[in-house]
């Protein structure tokens, strides 16, 4: 329900108030609710103030001090002072206008100060600069600036794409240094692997052929004991024969060909084991040497 009016009477709603005038000067504020005038003796409202909180949007274009045009987006919420009510009705003719050009000013003498990034991070600064600035004058007018929100700062589209693809270069600059640290670690850890797979394998053929060793051993001397005019040459001939057929078996056996070519007959055999006796007496007479 709005404001009713009459000659006599008036019903003000409430977050209003009412100024009423004696024969053209103000002479008192008509709070919420039913009040009378008295139109003979020359009282009559003269008007009606809300005392809710607007909003006011302002967009503020200037220019940064790293030569950047921007523009920002500020929200002013403020309010008629029940008290004061008097000075807002008669002061101010427009006062949207006015609270508009103070923060112009105002958002115009202090952003030229600072860098893009600054002005990103310190917008709150820019806001506390234009709250004081606004309470000061407009208090003295019957209004009070309750908050002051600076919604929005909107750089240049052309600053706003270099922005995106220095932070996209910056991005990329750093993924590039991960990939290579874990490239690296990757081919350490490769390395290591590969180390150690050629350790163990060293230490598995070592200990094969120290088990092979020790098998002809034990079968040479077995065999010498259980045929007797045997000699141990004898018995190292046979072993090979024998290792050899086996050799042959397993290639005929894992092979897919149906044919396997063999460079040398069996009687080459024993031309191996002299080579195998006569490395591993000199191999022993260099220790004894040494």
């Amino acid at each position: 329900m709005g404001n009713v009016n009459c000659v006599f009477c008036g019903c003000i709603e409430q977050a209003s108030v009412g100024v009423v005038e004696k024969w053209g000067r103000f002479d008192r504020l008509a709070e919420p609710g039913l009040n009378f005038w008295n139109p003979l003796a020359g009282e009559c409202l003269a008007g009606i103030l809300s005392t809710r909180i607007n909003s006011l949007d302002v967009k503020i274009e200037t220019k940064t001090k790293d030569n950047v045009f921007v523009q920002l987006l500020c929200s002013i919420q403020y309010r008629v002072i029940r008290q004061n009510a008097d000075d807002a009705f008669y002061e101010l003719q427009n006062p949207t206008e006015q609270i508009q050009a103070y923060v112009f000013d105002v958002v115009r003498a202090h952003v030229p100060k600072m860098n893009l990034d600054e002005l990103f991070e310190q917008k709150d600064e820019v806001a506390k600069a234009v709250l004081e600035e606004l309470e000061k004058v407009m208090g003295a007018y019957g209004y009070n600036i309750e908050h002051i929100l600076m919604v929005d700062i909107i750089p240049d589209a052309s600053v706003r794409r270099a922005m995106n693809e220095i932070n996209a270069a910056q991005r990329m600059q750093l993924a590039s240094v991960y990939k290579g640290e874990a490239d690296k670690i990757l081919q350490v850890k490769k390395a290591e692997a590969e180390a150690e797979a050629k350790y163990l394998g060293g230490v598995g053929v070592a200990r094969q052929r120290q088990a092979i060793t020790d098998g002809l051993r034990e079968n040479i001397l077995n065999f010498s004991h259980k045929v007797e005019g045997t000699s141990a040459k004898e018995v190292m001939d046979l072993i090979m024969i024998t290792q050899y057929f086996d050799t042959i078996k397993d290639l005929g056996n894992s092979s897919k060909n149906t044919t396997v070519f063999i460079p040398h007959g069996p009687g080459h055999v024993r031309d191996i084991g002299d080579q195998i006796r006569n490395g591993l007496m000199e191999a022993a007479s260099a220790q004894v040497t040494e």
